[in-house]
């Protein structure tokens, strides 16, 4: 589910980018896309992340790979928080000469970055991911480890 829950994030990260982020005290808005060119970056980032955790699920050990899901996880995070900038101070706008205000797309790509963040999380949180789990546990070289090792000789 987890994975479902990260691609809805990132398509409604995606949708905010041509949403309106900014605007001026005259009559001038600017969309994600306009503003600033990190943020349909990150949209895309998340579009690639978002198919391979979708390919994870019918292809990968485990319907995911933990690296992936974290992945995922770290960008969500960073997608969220470009946002929260625009909401709080738009980035760069003392350069660009002008006060900034927030407008309806940063607010929705910050619930599109957490949706994503927290799917992911849920996602990697699910022991189906560890190369490691798989109920006995024992140590080796202290980490927790399978019964087996890499060449399937149990391990003692």
């Amino acid at each position: 589910m987890g994975a479902y829950v990260a691609t809805a994030g990132v398509v409604v990260f995606l949708i905010a980018t041509f949403l309106d982020w900014v605007s001026t005290d005259e009559p001038v808005t600017g969309s994600g896309y306009e503003t600033d060119t990190t943020i349909p970056l990150v949209a895309y980032l998340g579009l690639g992340l978002a198919a391979a955790l979708l390919y994870a699920l019918n292809r990968a050990r485990g319907r995911q790979h933990r690296g992936l899901s974290l992945t995922t996880m770290a960008a969500g995070i960073a997608a969220a928080g470009l946002a929260l900038s625009y909401i709080l101070d738009a980035p760069g706008a003392l350069e660009r000469g002008g006060d900034y205000s927030a407008e309806v797309g940063a607010w929705i790509g910050l619930v599109g970055g957490i949706v994503w963040a927290v799917g992911a999380y849920l996602l990697a949180k699910e022991p189906e991911g560890d190369d490691d789990w798989h109920g006995t546990e024992h140590r080796t070289s202290g980490h927790r480890t399978s019964g087996h090792t890499a060449t399937g000789h149990t391990a003692r």
